[in-house]
């Protein structure tokens, strides 16, 4: 028997021990023929609580003259007689002890999660008249997940170009740059719900967590609530009570209620003219299921202030409406960034008031530093008045919190444009077509670049592809003013006449009319109607300062009043 100076403990000659805290020995049995060779790492895990000084001289391991590996790297003598029970029983042990190392690491990993990204959630039954809830129900949950603090949640738009495609959780994450993902498949029969979500690590595909509800569709609302608390626990979120009724906020307690305003998100997020009317008819509806209902009225807001810009209506008929609906929002609730960033476009794009908009776009966020929205559309207006880097900083902002938004991207390439830098812009709108090469404004919007370049054929390519895939009559005004700059002066006069036929008969936007008798040579006229797209409070009226294809009109008194009128610069 010999004594062990450490720890003070006996042990026989014929034996391998390892030390380790506390009085614990691990055995590696006796002695034999074969070379004993024990390689551990991390030691300050196993000696935890220990000084390096202690975890060095605690974890020695006790030979006689055979040859161990310590933790150091250092050799010690080899050990004799070994027994095989002894031994296997041992190296069983020092696997058991490096597997819950590697099990702490990963514990650990799962509790620093700063990025994710919510996928849409499969509506596993098929129905597509149950497509709107699956849509609605990961909407809410990207929502809710963004109030916790310190994490990053990829926005809706980023997320939905994933949708009906299979889903490969490392490329994704990859794609996203967010740490994991969220899944889930929703089943609707009859009255009762199920919804199955998961949780997957975006580097290792293993699943984190996940959980099965089974609900009535009367438990809508607290469903959704339940779901974001229970991933935020498991996410180890330090949440403050304030965080906590944040992520479980229900705007409405009425399911009826509620399953309108996702029907109204559902239409509004395909953003065609006639899908907005159907939004707003949806939210319309849940106001009267349920008249305090903030969240519904902020939706309607969001709704409005697009109106003029996909062409249902003229500013004057629905602008006004938006303001309504964004103050009712805020007096019921005044945290709601959505209603915040309506209030903001339509103050800059309706009333020109260029600095309450800007406070209403940081109050939105303030409330919700991640909304990728509030960030786009203040980036567009710091970009007219020509605050050209914070405008781009903003956009660049948005762009990075929700990366595959096509419009955002777009936007982007648009402030480029608008700062004369077109090849900045040209390389920006390949970017947005090489993943959305279905993306009309995208090849409209480079179509203007190539102008201004003068690339006419190139520019006379896209805009022809732009009206292929989206054949608004808004856009053709574009195609006569670069068939007009390409000298072809009777297919622009073709054009020009078509357009103002159709403004007799519904609402055109004058800004297409006016360019091409720009491009024609005409100032006045296109004076004329660039007055007429002002007075309609368009939303394109507020880049008139900006615009490169405007510039020869810059010396026109007519002009400067335009701009003093709208509150921006010369």
């Amino acid at each position: 028997m010999k004594r062990c100076p450490d720890c003070n403990r006996d042990y026989n000659d014929d034996s391998l021990s390892f030390c380790l805290d506390d009085g614990a020995e691990l055995l590696f049995g006796a002695a034999t023929d074969e070379p004993a060779t024990a390689i551990l790492s991390e030691p300050r895990a196993i000696g935890a609580g220990l000084s390096d000084g202690e975890s060095s001289t605690r974890a020695q391991i006790h030979t006689t003259d055979r040859t161990a590996i310590l933790p150091t790297g250092q050799l010690v003598p080899e050990a004799q007689g070994f027994d095989k029970n002894r031994l296997l029983a041992g190296i069983v042990l020092v696997v058991l002890v490096v597997a819950s190392l590697f099990g702490y690491r990963y514990l650990t990993q799962a509790k620093q999660i700063e990025s994710m990204a919510v996928m849409p959630f499969v509506n596993e039954g098929g129905n597509p008249d149950a497509e709107y809830l699956s849509d609605g129900m990961t909407e809410t949950l990207i929502n809710s997940l963004s109030q916790v603090p310190n994490l990053r949640v990829k926005a809706r738009s980023s997320v939905f170009r994933y949708k009906g495609r299979e889903i490969d959780p490392k490329q994704v994450a990859s794609e996203l740059n967010v740490q994991a993902i969220l899944t889930g498949r929703l089943v609707q029969r009859g009255e009762q719900l199920t919804l199955s979500v998961e949780l997957i690590d975006g580097q290792t595909e293993n699943t984190i967590w996940g959980n099965k509800y089974e609900r009535r569709s009367l438990d809508l609302v607290s469903l959704q609530s339940e779901v974001a608390r229970d991933l935020s626990n498991k996410l180890k979120a330090k949440l403050s009570g304030s965080d906590i009724a944040k992520i479980e906020k229900n705007y409405t307690v009425d399911p009826e209620a509620y399953q309108l305003y996702l029907k109204g998100k559902f239409y509004w997020n395909n953003r065609t003219g006639a899908a907005l009317k159907q939004a707003a008819d949806f939210y319309e509806q849940a106001i009267a299921k349920d008249p305090n209902y903030a969240l519904a009225y902020s939706g309607l807001a969001e709704t409005y202030v697009l109106f003029s810009s996909y062409g249902v209506a003229s500013a004057p008929n629905s602008m006004p409406q938006a303001k309504a609906a964004a103050m009712r929002a805020l007096e019921i609730d005044e945290q709601l960034a959505e209603a915040h960033t309506a209030l903001g476009f339509y103050l800059s794009n309706y009333e020109w008031d260029r600095e309450g908009s800007e406070k209403e776009y940081r109050r939105a966020i303030e409330l919700r530093p991640n909304y990728a929205t509030a960030h786009h559309w203040l980036g567009a207006d710091l970009g007219n008045v020509k605050r050209v880097d914070e405008s781009i900083a903003e956009l660049k902002r948005a762009e990075e919190l929700d990366p595959l938004s096509s419009i955002i991207a777009t936007n982007l390439g648009d402030n480029f444009r608008l700062a004369r830098r077109y090849d900045d812009a040209i390389a920006q709108y390949k970017k947005v077509l090489a993943r959305s090469p279905n993306f009309s404004y995208a090849h409209l919007a480079l179509a203007r670049a190539y102008g201004l370049k003068g690339m006419y054929p190139e520019a006379l390519a896209e805009m022809q592809k732009a009206l292929e895939l989206d054949p608004d009559s808004s856009d053709k005004g574009w195609m006569g003013f670069l068939i007009a700059r390409s000298g072809k002066r009777d297919e622009a006069l073709s054009i020009l006449n078509d357009l103002k036929q159709k403004a007799g008969r519904g609402y055109i936007p004058n800004d297409g009319i006016a360019v091409i008798y720009l491009a024609l040579g005409n100032k006045q006229e296109a004076l004329d109607y660039l007055e007429k797209h002002m007075v309609d409070r368009a939303e394109t009226a507020s880049i008139y300062a900006v615009d490169p294809d405007l510039d020869e009109l810059r010396a026109e008194p007519r002009f400067k009043a335009m701009l003093k009128r709208m509150n921006l610069p010369e």
